[in-house]
C-alpha cells in the first residue's frame, strides 16, 4: 500500500467579476492529477512557474481545500476530514515552505517556532523535555542548541531553512512536502540543504514530495520525477529514465535548457514559441498543443491525452508517444 495516494485531484480558484463579485470563471491550478508516493521514497515534481506545483503541495496537506478528487494517507482518506479530525492526522505529514524568510514568525524565538508542534500534539510532558527535544532537533539539522533563544532575523537564509526543516521534523512525520525549499538560496547553500534532506531521509525513513523548477536538483534527490504543465501531469518516470529518454515534448524542451558541459556540443536547444496559456482559459485538447513542435491536428487540438504507460514505469500524456514494443504485460504490473 502506498503511503500517499492522490486520485483525480482538482484545485480550482474562483475569479470574481463585477460590482456584485459574482463568480464567472475559475483558475484551474490543478486539473485532474493522480499519483502515489511510497514510504521512504522521494518523488520529484518539476515545471515552470505558474503550472500549479504549489497549489498541489498545499492541497495535499490541506492548507488549500481541493475542489474535487481524493487524497489518501496511510490508507485513510483525508480529503473531507474536519479541522479537528485533521489536526490529529497532521503528525503524519508536514510541509517545508519555499520562503525561509516569510515562513517563520519574526516575533517568536527559535525554541517557540520548533516547539509549537510539540505543544499542539502534547509530545513534551514539561518545559524541560520540550527544551531538550528542541535542542535535539536543532542538532539534527546542523544548528547549535544555543540558537534556540535567538530570533529568525539573526540567521541567514540557509539557517532559516534548517529551522523550517527542524519544525517539520518535530512531530516525526512519515511524509514531508518540500515546496521549492532551495530555490531562494545560494547554490552552495542549496547543496548543503539537499544533502541534509538526504541524510535525514536515511536516518528517519521519511518520504518527500520534492518540488522544484531545477531538473538537475530534482534528479539528484529523487527516485521518480513528475513533470507538470498547466495543472496536469504530462510525464512520470524513474529519474534516470526521464533524463536519459524523455518522451513528452515539454519535458524534452525543459531538459534541453539544462546546461551540461559534457553534452553541450550534442544537445539541441528546443525553443518553445509563445507563453504558457492562461489557467483560466486553458486550450482545448492537449494543454501543450499551442506550443508543441510536433503537434498534429485536429487530434491534439480536440482530444485530451490520457496519462498512459509508454514504457515500464514510464507514463506519458501525449498522443504521439508510442508505447515500447518490448514492454510486456508483466513489466506493466498487470
Amino acid at each position: 500500500m502506498a503511503l500517499l495516494e492522490v486520485k483525480h485531484l482538482k484545485v480550482h480558484f474562483p475569479v470574481k467579476h463585477g460590482v456584485l463579485s459574482r463568480v464567472r470563471e475559475y483558475v484551474k491550478a490543478v486539473d485532474d492529477v493522480s499519483f502515489t508516493i511510497d514510504s521512504g521514497e522521494t518523488l520529484g515534481l518539476v515545471g515552470e512557474s505558474g503550472c500549479g506545483k504549489t497549489s498541489l503541495a498545499r492541497a495535499i496537506v490541506r492548507l488549500t481545500e481541493p475542489t474535487t478528487g481524493s487524497i489518501w494517507f496511510q490508507g485513510e482518506e483525508i480529503t473531507h476530514l474536519s479541522r479537528s479530525e485533521l489536526r490529529a492526522r497532521r503528525r503524519g505529514f508536514q510541509i517545508i515552505f519555499q520562503d525561509p524568510y516569510g515562513s517563520l514568525n519574526p516575533r517568536w524565538t527559535i525554541e517557540d517556532i520548533v516547539g509549537e508542534a510539540l505543544d499542539i500534539h502534547h509530545l513534551a510532558p514539561n518545559k524541560s523535555a520540550r527544551h531538550e527535544r528542541v535542542a535535539e532537533l536543532l542538532a539534527a539539522v546542523g544548528l547549535a542548541p544555543g540558537c534556540a533563544q535567538r530570533y529568525p532575523h539573526e540567521f541567514s537564509g540557509g539557517q532559516r531553512q534548517r529551522i523550517g526543516i527542524a519544525r517539520a521534523l518535530a512531530v516525526e512525520p512519515r511524509l514531508i512536502v518540500c515546496d521549492e525549499p532551495v530555490s531562494a538560496l545560494d547554490v552552495s547553500v542549496q547543496a548543503q540543504i539537499i544533502n541534509l534532506l538526504q541524510d535525514l531521509q536515511q536516518a528517519r525513513s521519511v518520504a518527500y514530495l520534492f518540488i522544484a523548477h531545477d531538473l538537475a536538483v530534482v534528479e539528484h534527490i529523487s527516485r521518480r520525477v513528475m513533470v507538470m504543465y498547466l495543472g496536469k501531469i504530462v510525464e512520470l518516470a524513474e529519474a534516470k529514465t526521464l533524463l536519459r529518454s524523455p518522451r513528452h515534448p515539454y519535458t524534452q524542451a525543459l531538459l534541453s535548457a539544462v546546461p551540461v558541459v559534457e553534452l553541450a556540443s550534442k544537445r539541441r536547444r528546443i525553443l518553445l514559441p509563445g507563453d504558457p496559456p492562461s489557467p483560466i482559459h486553458p486550450p482545448t485538447g492537449c494543454p501543450f498543443h499551442p506550443r508543441c513542435p510536433i503537434a498534429q491536428f485536429p487530434r491534439c487540438r480536440t482530444e485530451i491525452p490520457l496519462l498512459r504507460e509508454a514504457g515500464a514505469g514510464h507514463w506519458v500524456a501525449c498522443h504521439l508517444a508510442e508505447p515500447d514494443v518490448n514492454v510486456t504485460e508483466q513489466d506493466r504490473g498487470k
